[in-house]
């Protein structure tokens, strides 16, 4: 509460942008209690931040009491995948190529779609030019990466119109591996990017 309240209080003197997303919200009842509590105290936009599984299936709900979502993709793999981050052995399973974690994606996705929320993606995926395609396809609207990262996204996306980006994300959806997914959009990606 009283990190709510600072936040309205720079809000209300600064006229800025605030957007307050809670992380790990797993149910809509707990998007709802967050929800209330940032605009008891003013502020006009909340989010939360999709890192379980179960918030990516149910995000229809989800946005429907709040106002904007962000998938945390190394969360969301690792609780995808059962993998701990910290487990250097289990790094295969963590690609963000995997079918199942791309899946879940498209999941929140689609709530997006259909509730007229944004979705946007954070971590490291965000900054991977063919996964950004990917990430288009499945109707990710804004992505978050590192400054040195954005000029090689821009360019990547500036190749490849829409239907492109949908085609490249249903084949990595529908691949078996996380090997074969990237090679699906390997294959079909501009030849500067290879």
């Amino acid at each position: 509460d009283s990190q709510l309240a600072a936040l309205a209080a720079a809000y209300k003197a600064s006229g800025a942008d605030v957007r307050v997303m809670a992380p790990m919200v797993a149910t809509v009842e707990e998007a709802e209690w967050f929800a209330a509590r940032v605009r008891a105290v003013g502020l006009p936009k909340v989010g939360i931040m999709i890192e379980i599984p179960a918030a990516a299936l149910r995000s229809e709900h989800m946005l429907s009491v709040v106002d904007f979502a962000s998938i945390g993709t190394n969360d969301l793999s690792q609780y995808t995948m059962a993998a701990d981050r910290m487990q250097g052995g289990l790094a295969d399973l963590l690609s963000p190529w995997q079918p199942a974690l791309l899946q879940l994606v498209k999941a929140a996705c689609d709530g997006g779609r259909a509730t007229g929320k944004h979705i946007g993606v954070c971590g490291e995926a965000g900054g991977d030019p063919l996964l950004a395609l990917v990430l288009t396809g499945l109707g990710v609207t804004s992505l978050s990466m590192a400054p040195s990262k954005v000029n090689v996204v821009r360019a990547a996306l500036r190749l490849h119109d829409f239907a492109t980006c949908l085609q490249m994300a249903a084949y990595a959806v529908d691949a078996r591996t996380a090997k074969e997914a990237r090679s699906a959009v390997t294959a079909i990606v501009h030849p500067t990017l290879i």
